[in-house]
């Protein structure tokens, strides 16, 4: 029996100019052609993406037969920080198919952006299905079964015949087979994908045809990546700021992302630490070749002391 990998360091917390913390992970960079450039840690174990299968997730609605484009569309791959425009086109959208916020199966939640969450608090508002950051996808996925007839009830059950689709673009997409099926945060399936599978998935996503599901799904996300996050993540800035990138990430500090050529990324912090996500993904871009401007303002993360900069959180490979 092999020993375990122990994942190498990937980021490191400076306060003061001493290290006061590691993030362990492995990380897998893939070259324009598919082939592995780099891989640190366990890049062949099966681990769960999280919201990192969101795209998959809106293909498989598609290939329900499920009409939807522009913001719909990027909604329905989105773990959305609940801002206004997120709320209102995910009411929009129910109202469209018939549905209600009673429908929706994923739990009541807040919104995730801060400045958000604190003005709906202080609005009086309460936690609600429709401020949940995966209610965009579970719209979608309860619109997909009104349109086909299929259970609205069960539409969560892995023997569902839309996850059952959703399984076929996760195990086409990645080029391997899902081993292990469990329950995200949200309520939905959460099918297990290696790191190498799940970069080669959005790779899949990006070069696809342009009619495909798949390219459906990554061209709506990159034409409305405000919808896909928020107005403060991340995953919205570099859409935004890196033409034909697609790029999100999932709980437990999952991230995963492609370049319009094929290159392709996938990491996984070991703590599930979020607070590690942006320094190693600048620095996974620097290493794939991207634009320096872009790397370092994705990758930068200050540690406050008092209220000022006293230090960062810093990649380490």
């Amino acid at each position: 029996m092999s020993e375990p990998v122990v994942p190498p360091v990937l980021a490191e917390v400076v306060r003061s100019g001493c290290v006061e913390g590691r993030h362990r992970g492995s990380l897998v960079l893939l070259a324009a052609d598919g082939s592995a450039d780099l891989a640190l840690g366990d890049v062949t174990s099966p681990i769960f993406p999280r919201s990192s299968n969101k795209p998959m997730q809106a293909a498989g609605v598609l290939r329900a037969g499920l009409e939807l484009s522009g913001e719909r569309l990027a909604l329905a791959a989105a773990s959305h920080s609940g801002e206004p425009f997120h709320r209102e086109l995910v009411a929009a959208m129910l109202r469209e198919h018939g549905l209600t916020e009673a429908d929706l199966q994923c739990p009541p939640g807040l919104p995730l952006d801060e400045g958000e969450r604190e003005t709906y608090l202080a609005s009086g508002a309460v936690r609600s299905r429709t401020a949940m950051n995966c209610s965009g996808k579970h719209t979608a996925m309860l619109a997909a079964s009104v349109h086909r007839g299929w259970p609205l009830k069960t539409y969560l059950d892995p023997a569902h015949p839309l996850q059952q689709l959703i399984h076929g673009v996760v195990e086409e997409a990645s080029g391997e087979r899902v081993t292990a099926t469990a329950t995200d945060g949200c309520g939905a399936p959460l099918l297990s994908l290696t790191l190498t599978g799940l970069a080669r998935a959005y790779r899949t996503f990006v070069l696809s045809p342009p009619t495909t599901p798949e390219r459906r799904v990554a061209d709506a996300m990159r034409a409305h990546p405000e919808y896909v996050a928020g107005t403060h993540r991340h995953d919205t800035w570099l859409m935004r700021d890196l033409p034909g990138a697609l790029s999100k990430m999932g709980a437990e500090a999952v991230q995963a992302l492609a370049l319009p050529d094929g290159r392709a990324l996938a990491f996984k912090i070991e703590d599930g630490a979020p607070r590690a996500l942006r320094p190693v993904l600048g620095r996974a871009l620097g290493v794939l070749g991207v634009d320096g401007e872009v790397a370092e303002r994705i990758g930068k993360a200050p540690v406050l002391g008092g209220g000022r900069e006293v230090g960062e959180i810093r990649a380490a490979f």
